[in-house]
């Protein structure tokens, strides 16, 4: 026969009583002390200040993941070398010439990689004042360039060098904050004695 044990049921804990009563002048003075409350108010202020939209935000000098920035750089790097191509085109047929499609290639071989390196260099730092600056120059640069070759140059020397800089104007303008794109636009068009009034 089994024989039937009874369980003595535990008394259980109060839950309104603590295991340990400490008095709360103690429980303060043991929090000043170990400068737990400070750690917890530092950890959560910046987080925060950024939610408010108070606090500053990441160095500008931070990069971003590698990977982002060559996606970043490839979704540029694409259409920048799409643009070199129409232009080897569109400036063979400006010349009534036939394009021939192996030199073609072959400059889009060569060009490629440079212009990809630059792209995605500039499209890195482009935030940067320096970089603004350098862009800003380079815009100026080609473009007064690019209107002087198209103006007073031999046709053989712009089939050559004027797909180059167009796309490096456009790249520099399309990396350029508004207001010094707009600027440099301007300048090229009032060094060179353009009239855009013209209709």
């Amino acid at each position: 026969m089994a024989r039937s044990r009874k369980t003595r049921a535990k008394p259980a804990a109060q839950p309104d009583k603590p295991l340990i009563d400490i008095p709360e002048e103690e429980q303060w003075r043991l929090i000043q002390q170990t400068g737990i409350l400070n750690t917890v108010t530092a950890e959560r202020q910046p987080a925060e200040a950024k939610a408010d939209g108070t606090g500053e935000d990441e160095d500008e000098d931070e990069v971003y993941p590698l990977a982002e920035e060559i996606f970043s750089a490839v979704t540029l790097i694409i259409p920048i070398s799409f643009l070199l191509l129409l232009m080897y085109i569109l400036v063979h047929f400006q010349y009534r010439q036939q394009p021939d499609w192996s030199l073609i290639a072959g400059r889009m071989a060569s060009s490629i990689p440079i212009l990809s390196v630059f792209v995605f260099y500039t499209n890195r730092h482009k935030a940067r004042r320096r970089a603004q600056f350098l862009l800003f120059l380079l815009a100026i640069a080609a473009g007064m360039r690019m209107i002087w070759m198209v103006n007073w140059g031999n046709w053989l020397k712009n089939m050559q060098q004027l797909p180059p800089l167009g796309t490096i104007w456009v790249f520099a303008i399309i990396e350029l904050d508004l207001g010094p794109a707009v600027l440099s636009l301007a300048l090229v068009v009032t060094l060179h004695g353009l009239d855009v009034d013209n209709g």
